[in-house]
């Protein structure tokens, strides 16, 4: 793989995930500025959180789009999972990872990582009335849900987690988003671009190279006017490590 010697790398990642991303690049010779967009908050109610998990067996499916879903379900269940009747699907090999570790047996992965190819990998599979659960960040894109309804599933989703602005971001990132720039800046989800756009301001970002994990992300940096430079193939980490040159 090619050295990132003397480059300067930017991991927006929330800090308990940082390490995945800026190991790796550390590695090639980068120099990373961790600068976390995203922290992980409760659900305001936790209530239905709560509840969805204490009627988990009532459930055919369970949707996980994200490993920050699976900890929150798994934190609300209160035990390791086993003996579900519900089968588990999860969106990307990391998901589907972090959902084994965690004790769930998962029976379906699309090959792409975004949630358009799980709905396709459901298939011809009758889904009338079969009962889905999906535990999710309070603002996430409404794709999965309609979808599986309009095959005449009945689909719950529930807030599992909120992704917030960390304390402290604002200050972080005018010192990393000032004379000299970095090199790079990386994204692994729509949120961290979201929320750096509002911490420092889409007019810096311009003066950047921007790495995204795959094509909604890439979508999110185009809706504000900026480029994308590297987009990771395969859509995670790795691939993200891969893109950047």
């Amino acid at each position: 793989m090619k050295k990132l010697d003397c480059l300067r790398i930017v991991v927006t990642r929330a800090a308990h995930q940082a390490a995945e991303l800026a190991g790796p690049l550390r590695e090639l010779g980068a120099q990373v500025l961790l600068l976390p967009t995203i922290a992980i908050a409760p659900p305001v109610d936790p209530h239905a959180l709560e509840q969805a998990a204490a009627h988990a067996d009532e459930f055919d499916w369970i949707i996980f789009t994200s490993a920050n879903a699976i900890a929150a379900f798994v934190a609300a269940l209160g035990h390791v999972p086993g003996g579900f009747r519900a089968r588990v699907a999860t969106v990307g090999s990391a998901t589907r990872a972090a959902a084994e570790s965690a004790g769930f047996a998962v029976s379906l992965t699309p090959e792409k990582y975004v949630a358009e190819a799980l709905v396709e990998s459901f298939g011809s599979q009758d889904l009338a009335g079969q009962r889905v659960l999906i535990p999710s960040a309070a603002v996430t894109r409404d794709i999965v849900a309609p979808a599986l309804q309009a095959r005449g599933a009945m689909v719950d989703v529930v807030e599992a987690y909120r992704n917030v602005i960390p304390d402290g971001a604002a200050a972080q990132a005018w010192e990393v988003f000032r004379e000299p720039f970095p090199d790079w800046v990386t994204f692994a989800s729509s949120s961290a671009v979201e929320n750096l756009v509002r911490l420092a301001g889409a007019h810096k970002l311009a003066r950047v190279k921007i790495a995204s994990i795959g094509p909604v992300t890439s979508a999110a940096v185009r809706a504000h006017g900026l480029e994308v430079a590297a987009e990771a193939v395969p859509q995670n980490v790795q691939g993200l490590v891969e893109s950047i040159g």
